[in-house]
């Protein structure tokens, strides 16, 4: 019995003075590299580009799509042509404008041949 109150009073004594313990408290210096924010303000200054594309053609046929694609580059051949795949449309978008103003001046030679054409921003990453 007296083994048995000796072992309760050590074990009660352990988790009384167990919540006065505590974990080493530190200090965590991380250092890095300067060229690290050069390359973030880079990365940056490149998502910031806006771009405008125009879509010619929007469909669920590849085969229609890799026709109108085709066609487009044979009747413009100056700017260029992409067919993306977004499920389950096949696109084809075109030009890589700067601004605004180049897109309308391409859309409007495009609008003859392909009169559902838009100017639009991709977007970004």
């Amino acid at each position: 019995m007296n083994k048995l109150n000796i072992k309760c009073l050590c074990f009660t004594a352990l988790i009384c003075f167990s919540s006065f313990i505590n974990a080493q408290e530190g200090t965590v210096n991380i250092e890095q590299s300067k060229e690290i924010d050069k390359l973030l303000e880079f990365k940056k200054d490149i998502k910031t580009v806006e771009t405008f594309r125009i879509q010619v053609y929007s469909g669920n046929s590849s085969s229609r799509a890799s026709n109108v694609k085709s066609e487009f580059m044979q009747t413009y051949g100056q700017w260029p042509v992409e067919m993306i795949f977004n499920t389950p449309n096949y696109k084809i978008w075109v030009g890589n404008f700067r601004d605004r103003l180049e897109a309308d001046r391409a859309l409007l030679r495009i609008k003859k041949n392909y009169m559902n054409a838009f100017i639009f921003q991709p977007k970004k990453d």
